[in-house]
């Protein structure tokens, strides 16, 4: 069990200079870690799975790095703890971003997609040089299991609809430019918001380089058809790229709507949207109402 008692034996046994700062669990921190404030500056992240278990070694090398070419905040590493007291996996600290966790309320906002539109094209054209490779970063390889998904949600989402926004991401060319960096898990629910703005991206567990398309999925996460519009085009999004990222956030959506929706109504009305949204983008690309 990750809970506070195992947060402050490692600290204790690892780090003692944080052991004597409070340490408290930040409720409805996501499905990959469990997450501490420490003090008023820190924050403790254990993750909860195998999936996750490269994140702390990956962000403590690469976002120093990033960081300064980045016109958003992003998280600070201090350190990376190891295995200990039963617990089986690398964790990390990092400095505590002040902010909440994006809403709806940036939805029609065109300043908040330009804003996430720079973060993308910033992280886009830093050198990819020794840059970690995501083994899972081409939509064929989701082939089958969308189309599981699809099927096993017949009774709750348009079948047909989610099928040609799928065959339609499937169709296009791939991607054929050189590798660019991706923050591989671009979502709502990894931006951070303060007085009504885009002020941070966390959670760069999936950072990689590949396909921009990868990250196309703010578009369907965050925004309205305006804003997402103007996030295109600033973006500079061809058809194809555009196409496949709308494929990314189906696939995406779907996953996490069969593996939650059933136990979280946040995570089931997050997804609910965000599979719609790539519905009526889809409809509205072909001119439908």
């Amino acid at each position: 069990m990750i809970d506070v008692a195992l947060a402050e034996g490692l600290l204790q046994a690892q780090f003692p200079q944080w052991a004597g700062l409070p340490l408290r669990l930040v409720e409805k921190a996501g499905s990959d870690h469990v997450i501490f404030r420490l003090g008023d500056e820190l924050a403790v992240r254990l993750p909860r799975h195998e999936g996750a278990i490269g994140q702390a070694k990956k962000e403590s090398v690469w976002l120093p790095r990033l960081a300064p070419a980045l016109p958003l905040a992003v998280p600070e590493p201090v350190a990376v703890g190891r295995p200990g007291l039963g617990y089986p996996w690398h964790w990390s600290v990092a400095r505590w971003l002040d902010g909440e966790v994006a809403t709806l309320d940036l939805a029609d906002s065109w300043e908040a997609a330009e804003t996430l539109a720079a973060f993308l094209d910033a992280l886009q054209r830093f050198p990819v040089a020794g840059a970690p490779r995501e083994g899972d970063d081409l939509l064929p390889r989701r082939d089958r299991a969308t189309r599981e998904a699809i099927a096993s949600v017949a009774g709750v989402f348009d079948t047909g609809a989610m099928t040609a926004v799928w065959q339609a991401a499937l169709d296009v060319p791939a991607w054929a430019g050189p590798p660019v960096w991706f923050h591989g898990d671009f979502h709502i629910g990894n931006v951070l918001m303060s007085k009504g703005r885009v002020s941070a991206v966390i959670d760069f567990g999936g950072l990689g380089v590949g396909d921009p398309a990868r990250d196309m999925m703010m578009a369907f996460t965050l925004m309205s058809a305006g804003s997402r519009a103007v996030f295109r085009e600033a973006l500079g999004a061809d058809d194809a790229t555009w196409a496949r990222g709308r494929g990314w956030a189906l696939a995406a959506g779907l996953n996490a709507y069969c593996s939650y929706a059933k136990t979280d109504a946040r995570v089931a009305a997050q997804t609910t949207r965000q599979i719609n949204e790539t519905l009526t983008d889809l409809r509205l690309s072909f001119g439908g109402g």
